[in-house]
């Protein structure tokens, strides 16, 4: 038998490379269309910040290649500045995309911390090129949010209760330490001679009194946001009953039921602040889980899962997202969307006034769907309800007028028509959160604080809609032409 003849392999044979880089990839490769698609973009916020120069020291990287890098990394869930310094050296796409130059982690990192504030006029920048390119269409639009785990632990945060508690507490310590310690400087003046300032404490005191004033500083502080939130909320109660009493006069309606609400102007005592991230909060995610987050909302359009609008809040209900929204679609892609999906978490009266005002048609289930689960045809709910099996009864102390909306909502869900808009809901929406959160792996937060995690997520948003724009351009070659003459 003949013996086998395998390829030559030769690891010391040096490897003749194209000098053009790029001749390393393929011509369609997601580099090049990501590279095409930023150079149509307005990256004047970012490259502003580099006009005025002091003159000294090497020349900075271009802000060009850094933002190309930034992105690209995003587009394939590498968010770790060390890593995607690393990868411009041991991956070919990344060393294409930078011209084999080879910015440090720390750049990378700067980079990105300096320029959150410009990456919200850049979403609407990429939404707006998706529009032009007829990807975005504004036939209807669905809603969602997902709970996004902060750089905190919920361990890590503290009931008002034990903030009061823990007060007192490091106070008393911290008096009896100091006293302590200004016994020890007597003695030791009787016997060293009066020779000291006074002003000085023990070692093995002064570091055990530092820590615990650091620790009562940052507890006080938590405790003092508690209460201005409380005062905020409080306030924001009596002006919205306020203003509800008004309306109802002016409209020449019954006065509304009840007297001015008096709501407590102090935290609950289980009120929490965690000390690592303060902006975020313990919120119940998809699994009933309670966990340290934030709530990553978003707006996506049908025709090709373009995220046109995205935001980032710290409170745990969906429904005041809504509204903001709603606006943040107009201005960005100045349009009005013909229909607008949401869930049961979505649903309330404000909001579907909000839509109908913008002459949007809402499809907003009041009742939580079962996984799996449709509207009920008309047909069949009449059917049930002259059964004894009939909807949900409106729960205690819901206004007649509310009842009617949610029977309203839930009859026209019930017709063909209204099954078939909510049914676009779970292909269009869902889908995007799966790949942002399981393909591209967003699982926790890098960054700290509201507005820098706030600007993170409109990140992750731009950079899964120049995904889904790099995908339409590798299948319709048509588009690659039109992007040419935009």
């Amino acid at each position: 038998m003949a013996k086998r003849v395998f390829r030559p392999y030769d690891p010391d044979r040096p490897l003749p490379l194209p000098p053009d880089l790029r001749q390393w990839l393929p011509a369609d490769h997601a580099v090049y269309l990501l590279s095409d698609l930023v150079d149509h973009l307005d990256l004047s916020p970012i490259t502003a910040a580099y006009d005025q120069g002091d003159g000294g020291g090497n020349p900075p990287y271009h802000p060009v290649l850094l933002t190309k890098l930034l992105f690209y990394a995003y587009c394939q869930g590498v968010v770790s500045s060390r890593v995607i310094a690393a990868k411009t050296d041991e991956d070919i796409a990344f060393r294409v995309l930078t011209v084999d130059q080879h910015p440090d982690f720390r750049t990378i990192s700067d980079f990105r911390e300096r320029h959150l504030a410009a990456l919200l006029p850049l979403f609407r920048e990429v939404v707006r090129l998706a529009g032009r390119l007829g990807l975005v269409t504004l036939e209807h639009l669905a809603q969602d949010g997902s709970k996004v785990l902060a750089n905190a632990s919920k361990h890590r945060a503290m009931s008002y209760a034990r903030m009061a508690q823990a007060e007192e507490r490091l106070s008393r310590e911290i008096g009896v330490l100091v006293e302590a310690a200004r016994t020890a400087d007597a003695a030791e003046d009787a016997t060293y001679g009066p020779d000291r300032t006074g002003d000085e404490l023990p070692v093995e005191l002064r570091g055990e009194i530092a820590r615990r004033e650091r620790r009562l500083a940052t507890i006080r502080a938590a405790k003092e946001a508690l209460e201005r939130e409380a005062r905020e909320e409080a306030a924001a109660i009596r002006a919205a009953d306020a203003a509800e009493r008004e309306r109802r006069a002016e409209a020449g309606e019954p006065k509304k039921p009840g007297r001015p609400p008096a709501p407590p102007e102090v935290p609950r005592d289980d009120a929490q602040r965690t000390f690592t991230d303060p902006d975020s909060r313990i919120m119940k995610n998809a699994d009933k889980a309670f966990v340290q987050a934030y709530n990553g909302q978003i707006a996506v359009d049908a025709a090709q899962q373009i995220i046109v609008g995205c935001a980032l809040t710290n409170q745990g209900a969906d429904a005041p997202h809504l509204a903001p929204l709603v606006e943040q679609v107009r201005e960005t892609t100045e349009g009005t969307p013909r229909e607008w999906s949401g869930d049961a978490g979505d649903f309330s009266a404000p909001n579907l006034e909000v839509l109908e005002a913008a002459g949007i048609e809402g499809f907003i289930p009041p009742d939580r769907q079962r996984h799996g689960d449709q509207p009920v045809p008309d047909g069949v709910a009449r059917l049930l309800t002259a059964a004894g099996v009939a909807s949900p009864a409106a729960p205690p102390g819901e206004e007649p007028a509310e009842t009617a909306i949610k029977a309203e909502m839930r009859a026209k869900l019930g017709t063909a028509r209204g099954r078939a808009a909510y049914a676009q809901r779970k292909q269009t929406v869902e889908p995007v959160f799966g790949q942002i959160e399981e393909r591209r792996g967003l699982r926790r937060f890098l960054l700290r604080g509201r507005p820098k995690v706030s600007g993170e997520w409109t990140l992750w948003c731009l950079t899964q809609n120049l995904r889904k724009m790099m995908q339409a351009l590798r299948a319709q070659p048509g588009l690659r032409e039109r992007l040419a003459l935009v």
